[in-house]
C-alpha cells in the first residue's frame, strides 16, 4: 500500500511537471489529470492508509473526552 501510494504520487508529480515544462497541445489536460489523480486517488489511500487501525471515537469530543482533557489540564496547572 505504501509504494503505491509513493508511485502514484511521483505519477501525478510527473504529470504536473511535465505539463508545466513542456508546451505542448495538451498540457493542460496533463496538469489537470496530473491534480485529479493526486486528490482523488492518493489523498483517499493515503488517508485510509494512515487510519485503518485507528478508533475513532477516541478523536470525537464525548463527554468522557472532555472530562479526561478538563483532568489532564487540571494537573497541569499545580
Amino acid at each position: 500500500m505504501k509504494y503505491l501510494i509513493i508511485i502514484l504520487t511521483l505519477v501525478s508529480a510527473g504529470l504536473i511537471i511535465s505539463g508545466f515544462a513542456f508546451e505542448l497541445e495538451n498540457s493542460q489536460k496533463l496538469i489537470g489529470s496530473g491534480v485529479a489523480v493526486l486528490f482523488f486517488l492518493v489523498f483517499p489511500i493515503f488517508s485510509y492508509y494512515r487510519w485503518k487501525d485507528r478508533d475513532v471515537k477516541d478523536y470525537m469530543l464525548t463527554k468522557e473526552n472532555l472530562d479526561k482533557m478538563r483532568e489532564s489540564q487540571k494537573e497541569k496547572k499545580y
